[in-house]
């Protein structure tokens, strides 16, 4: 049987529909794809490079409530909506984490019309 253990803290997006923000199973942290919200999951609609800033800072809140940063991050997977933000990505990116680079998949134009972008984790825990 595996020991899992949901994270969640001050600050960290609860969402109404039935998923946990990460979850840690041993000594990796799974984050659940987090998106331009508020602290309840409401979809915060706004400019693409604000929506990958909200995104990543769901992630970071989420992350520090296991007691982790960006740096413990060893795979990131990306939903870019649309493929002209794909450089402005990729600038914002590097503003939440440096080499080494973690492990990355982008995928691009799977989101619909809802999100701009949405990014899902594993960190691992020391």
């Amino acid at each position: 049987m595996v020991n899992k253990e949901v994270i969640s803290g001050e600050g960290v997006p609860n969402s109404p529909l039935p998923f946990s923000p990460a979850l840690k199973v041993n000594n990796m942290v799974f984050v659940s794809g987090q998106a331009s919200v508020d602290e309840h999951g409401k979809i915060v609609n706004d400019t693409f490079e604000n929506e990958v800033r909200r995104s990543f800072d769901n992630a970071k809140k989420i992350l520090a409530a296991a007691g982790l940063d960006f740096s413990d991050v060893v795979q990131v997977r990306n939903y870019v909506g649309n493929q002209e933000d794909l450089g402005k990505f990729n600038a914002i990116y590097k503003e939440y984490f440096q080499a080494p680079y973690p492990a990355r998949t982008t995928l691009i134009g799977c989101l619909g019309t809802l999100l701009k972008f949405e990014v899902d984790l594993v960190a691992y825990v020391q």
